[in-house]
C-alpha cells in the first residue's frame, strides 16, 4: 500500500487518536526521576488532565487549530553563560560509538513534491508556554515501540531553579506553510536529563517526546512518516545537515537546512557553521542525512547560540547521556 500526503490545511483534524494499553497516570506520577539522570512528565492539557486516553489526546490534537498554530512564536534560543565560553573541557567518547539504524515508515511513502532535503521525519513541536502558544522544531527517532521524537530539553522545560514543564504538546511532521500533511500527534510523555532541569545545563539541552497514536490513519508516528537513526560516541567533524523551522529563513512555515562540520563549542557542546535562529530549537543535526529517503542518523540537536544569526550555533555532544534519555523513554512508551 501507497500513502500520499494532504497537502491541505485540517480544519476538522479527522485524527484516531488510542494509548495502546489504556495505561493512565495520577497528577502524582506527572515528576519523576531516575538515578541515571533522567526526569520525565505526563503531558497535560491547559487545565492539568494528563493526555493518556483516547479522548484527552483527542481534545489536544483538536485545540490546536491552524490559527493557533499561526499565532504560536517560535521559542527563543537559550543562551550560553558567559563562563561557560571560557571552559576548557573538550567532551570526549564516555563509551563505544554506538548507532541505531534509521527506520522506515510501515506503508510505502510517494515522496513526490518534496523540497531539497525535506524530511518525512522531521516537523514542529507546537506547546503551551506559561506567555502563551509556542513552537520549536523536533524529528522521529527509530525504536523497537516506534512512538519517539527527539527534540531540545528547553522545548520541553525552562529550566534551572524556579523553571517549569511546559504543556500541550502535539507533533506535526512534515508541517509546510500551515499544512498538515500526515496529520497530528499529540504527546504522551516527555522525558528531558535531570542537569537540565535542575539547572539549566547546555551540555544536557536534550529531549524526547513519547507519542500517542494519531494522525490521519491512527498509526503510531514513527509508523506514519518512519524515524531518523542515532549516534552516540562519535566525536567531532563528522559532516552535519541540520535541519528546522528557523523564523529568520522562511518565517518558520517551511523546513531549513544547513550542512558543516563539527567542532568544540564550550564545554560539553560542539558547534557548526548554520545561519538558523529561533524556531529551529530543538531540530536534529544529522550525520549521513541522505535526501533521496529522507533520513539520517541523529547526532545533535539545535540548542543555543551567543548571537543568533552570526552563521552558527551550538548544541549538545551525544554521549552516553542520550543513549541513557533515549532508554529511558522508550522503557517508558506503551507498547
Amino acid at each position: 500500500m501507497s500513502i500520499t500526503s494532504k497537502w491541505s490545511v485540517a480544519t476538522g483534524l479527522a485524527a484516531v487518536l488510542v494509548l495502546a494499553g489504556g495505561t493512565t497516570a495520577s497528577a502524582a506520577q506527572s515528576t519523576t526521576a531516575d538515578r541515571s539522570g533522567n526526569t520525565t512528565a505526563v503531558n497535560r492539557t491547559l487545565d492539568g488532565r494528563p493526555v493518556t486516553d483516547e479522548a484527552t489526546a483527542k481534545e489536544v490534537v483538536a485545540y490546536w487549530t491552524p490559527e493557533r498554530m499561526a499565532a504560536a512564536v517560535d521559542l527563543d534560543f537559550v543562551r550560553p553563560k558567559a563562563s561557560g565560553e571560557a571552559s576548557t573541557t573538550v567532551p570526549r567518547p564516555t563509551g563505544p560509538a554506538g548507532t541505531i539504524a534509521p527506520a522506515a515508515p510501515s506503508s510505502t511513502i510517494d515522496r513526490a513534491g518534496l523540497m531539497l532535503n525535506e524530511s518525512l521525519a522531521i516537523g514542529k513541536l507546537y506547546f503551551n508556554t506559561p506567555w502563551g502558544g509556542s513552537s520549536c522544531s523536533a524529528s522521529t527517532v527509530s525504536s523497537g515501540k516506534r512512538r519517539l521524537v527527539m527534540t531540545a530539553g528547553h522545548c520541553v522545560h525552562s529550566g534551572g531553579a524556579g523553571g517549569s514543564w511546559y504543556g500541550n504538546w502535539v507533533f506535526v511532521p512534515q508541517y509546510r506553510s500551515g499544512s498538515q500533511p500526515w496529520g497530528s500527534f499529540a504527546a504522551y510523555t516527555v522525558a528531558t536529563r535531570t542537569a537540565w532541569v535542575n539547572s539549566a545545563s547546555y551540555n544536557e539541552d536534550m529531549a524526547v517526546v513519547i507519542m500517542n497514536n494519531g494522525g490521519y490513519w491512527g498509526l503510531k508516528v514513527v509508523d506514519t512518516v518512519g524515524g531518523h537513526g542515532l549516534r552516540w560516541n562519535w566525536g567531532y567533524g563528522p559532516y552535519m545537515t541540520a535541519i528546522g523551522y528557523p523564523s529568520n529563513l522562511g518565517g518558520g512555515e517551511i523546513q531549513w537546512f544547513c550542512q558543516s562540520g563539527t567542532w568544540h563549542g564550550h564545554d560539553e557542546v560542539i558547534r557548526m557553521t548554520c545561519p538558523m535562529t529561533y524556531g529551529s530549537s530543538g531540530g536534529p543535526w544529522l550525520q549521513e542525512y541522505n535526501d533521496a529517503t529522507g533520513y539520517g542518523y541523529i547526532n545533535s540537536v539545535v540548542s543555543h547560540g551567543d548571537n543568533p544569526g552570526n552563521g552558527e550555533f551550538d548544541g549538545p555532544y551525544f554521549d552516553n547521556d542520550i543513549k541513557s534519555l533515549y532508554d529511558y523513554a522508550e522503557a517508558l512508551s506503551p507498547a
